[in-house]
């Protein structure tokens, strides 16, 4: 292969899982407030397998490859962004991209890119960036979640779900899950969870109650959207608020507004893609800050399900499908 190319997983045509191909693609060159990673892990996640079917086309400018995370080393760019970010050539990142990370070479903004946490492996390293930005930014950021308040989080044993069980509870909240099977719920009760309800044999919304004595909780973190919202916003506390970022459950929804007004209730949403790098810079500093001391005192871990070879991109999209993993899948690219 030249020197100027790389391999890379495509989208060869929109579909199932075996779309998924190793192909060879120009190495990307890093412009101006960028860096060029040589990657040695890709993240898996559900917008990943939403861009495969079709359905989620990647930002203008952005790389047509998926992939929206990365480990790595830095091998070139701009180098007075990389000073002022206090990062050179050679450090070992992780990043955040709007495209492009099943790669074996991959252009960040240098402001998504953060320090490998200390004592991190490639592969961990490489779960971090799309749950903790999008948790930070909705949980946090938008919902504003304090210590000693309550959240629910709808899909505890998704990528999101194990990043917002183990952050929520670092910063001193009380969190209950919703999960699919008896072992996912125990699952999330290991990394912290402190209720855990299997939504196919437990009304959610009745449980939470019970678990909160009919207070209610305090933010709800929402992927699933649909016939949800209505239960969700019977069992909020007042003031409190509902972040939705993903419609999995379909993008109708139907609740009582009354409640709403009476409750004082926020109920809002979002999605990470296609902000600005500026947007993003702000949560990166933010998790810099706050929650990468957590990572390295290993108060907070990522939960790595398995790592699959690049090679094998179509099969580990088919067990994300499945839904049968709790935690992060991974790809890793052979050095």
């Amino acid at each position: 292969m030249e020197h100027n190319t790389m391999r890379a997983v495509e989208i060869t045509a929109f579909g199932a899982p075996d779309v998924l191909r190793m192909g060879v693609r120009p190495m990307p060159v890093a412009a101006e407030g960028e860096l060029l990673i040589r990657v040695a892990a890709s993240g898996i996640n559900r917008p990943d397998v939403l861009q495969r079917k079709g359905h989620y086309a990647p930002p203008p400018g952005a790389s047509d490859l998926p992939g929206l995370e990365v480990a790595g080393i830095i091998v070139s760019g701009d180098e007075a962004a990389m000073a002022q970010a206090g990062l050179k050539i050679g450090d070992r990142v992780c990043a955040l991209v709007a495209g492009g990370g099943y790669a074996q070479y991959c252009v960040a903004p240098v402001q998504q890119c953060l320090p490998v946490p200390q004592g991190f492996s490639d592969v961990q390293a490489a779960a971090l960036p799309e749950t903790f930005f999008t948790v930070w930014s909705n949980v946090f950021d938008r919902c504003a979640l304090q210590s000693g308040e309550t959240l629910l989080v709808q899909g505890g044993s998704s990528g999101i779900g194990v990043t917002a069980i183990q952050i929520a509870k670092a910063w001193g909240a009380k969190v209950i899950v919703t999960a699919g099977s008896d072992a996912k719920c125990e699952d999330c009760l290991k990394l912290g969870a402190d209720h855990a309800i299997n939504y196919k044999t437990q009304d959610f919304g009745a449980e939470v109650l019970r678990i909160t004595q009919g207070e209610g909780v305090n933010v709800v973190l929402d992927m699933v959207a649909g016939s949800y919202v209505a239960r969700e916003v019977q069992c909020m506390a007042a003031d409190g608020r509902l972040v939705i970022i993903a419609v999995q459950g379909g993008v109708k929804a139907e609740f009582d507004a009354g409640l709403v007004l009476r409750k004082r209730l926020t109920i809002t949403g979002s999605t990470l893609r296609p902000r600005s790098v500026a947007f993003k810079a702000a949560i990166a500093q933010a998790l810099q800050r706050k929650v990468w001391p957590m990572l390295e005192a290993g108060t907070v871990r990522p939960a790595i399900y398995r790592e699959f070879d690049a090679a094998d991109a179509a099969a580990a999209h088919a067990l994300m499908e499945s839904s049968q993993h709790t935690g992060k899948i991974v790809l890793t690219w052979e050095k």
